[in-house]
């Protein structure tokens, strides 16, 4: 089958092995896979000696169940996250607790980017915010265009913020309010909304290595606040800021609990609800209900919808055009016959 993977520092379209299926796991053929921003543009470019599949948000059709898959069945549409078993591919071996159904009234397309809200949804629970709480979100790419949404359909009270006038522009349009251009003005919308205490929290979704953001957000923040990093960004901050306020600086990591436990993921056993209420699938069922539900909008994030087979350039036109393009999906172009009979 075909792939995307990276190799001598170029994405190509490569022949990897198929995919098997066991107990445990389901057979997909995917529809659609959305590309990260962050992790996937990062390793465009690194030189590797052999051949690292990219990908980990698709969505498509099941094929095949294994023995142990009980709540999914063939012919269903499923949303489906984690690398090694999701990738840019064609057909994929998903273990059970990595795939959730995808309602009637969410697109294919909508559902490839469940890694993406899966991420986003965690990071807003790291936030640890109860009702009537504030949340400012620092970096307006797909995740923070995502977080901000579940943040105001959670009823926060929300600021985001972006330099990129294109971004703030979006957000105005996905219904935003408080959206910010400069960190003066997110300064001024806290010290209106919180009587100048101060932000509950700041979730930092910029990427690069700005020095500074740490920092800025510590200021934000109220007396023992939270700063949640999501983005790549370089770990530097003032001492005397974070033990003024005894501030809690957290990294959010991936989807949820669950995401890179062996147990978890490829043996698809699942944590005791009492013990750990939030696991990297119930993320990912949420983000799904939110789409449904009309709470969250999708389809505006996505930015372009590009053939599979033209992966490569879906890539060179992401890293030219980050300041207008916000998300980026891959159209394996399943034909509707194919798709009737295995629905």
């Amino acid at each position: 089958m075909k792939a995307v993977v990276t190799l001598d520092g170029q994405i190509q379209i490569a022949d990897v092995p198929a995919p098997r299926l066991d107990d445990h796991s389901i057979l997909v053929q995917t529809e659609y896979s959305a590309i990260s921003p962050g992790t996937e543009l990062m390793m465009q470019g690194i030189t590797r000696t052999s051949p690292v599949i990219l990908g980990y948000s698709a969505a498509g059709i099941v094929q095949q169940i294994g023995k142990e898959v009980s709540h999914i069945k063939v012919g269903q549409r499923v949303a489906c996250y984690g690398a090694p078993y999701v990738k840019h591919a064609e057909s994929l071996a998903v273990p059970r607790n990595l795939a959730v159904p995808v309602p009637d009234c969410v697109s294919a397309a909508e559902a490839s980017t469940v890694g993406l809200g899966a991420i986003a949804v965690h990071a807003l629970r790291q936030a640890g915010l109860q009702f009537g709480e504030s949340v400012v979100i620092a970096g307006l790419g797909i995740l923070g265009q995502m977080i901000a949404q579940i943040a105001a359909a959670a009823s926060y009270q929300v600021t985001a913020f972006d330099i990129m006038e294109e971004r703030c522009a979006a957000a105005e349009q996905l219904g935003l309010e408080g959206v910010c251009r400069s960190a003066e003005e997110v300064g001024e919308r806290i010290a209106n909304y919180t009587n100048r205490v101060g932000a509950d929290c700041v979730i930092l979704c910029a990427g690069g290595k700005q020095s500074n953001l740490v920092d800025q957000a510590l200021h934000w923040i109220r007396d023992r606040g939270k700063v949640v990093i999501v983005g790549d960004l370089k770990m530097d901050f003032s001492r005397d800021l974070m033990f003024a306020k005894e501030a809690e600086l957290l990294i959010s990591r991936a989807g949820g609990p669950g995401r890179y436990d062996f147990t978890y993921e490829r043996g698809g056993i699942d944590y005791p609800i009492g013990y750990v209420r939030w696991t990297e699938g119930k993320n990912m069922a949420e983000y799904m209900r939110l789409i449904a539900g009309g709470h969250i909008r999708i389809k505006p994030l996505i930015s372009k919808i590009w053939p599979f087979r033209q992966a490569e350039h879906a890539y060179d036109y992401y890293r030219a055009n980050l300041k207008d393009t916000l998300g980026i999906v891959l159209d394996y172009g399943i034909p509707a016959s194919l798709e009737k009979e295995l629905g």
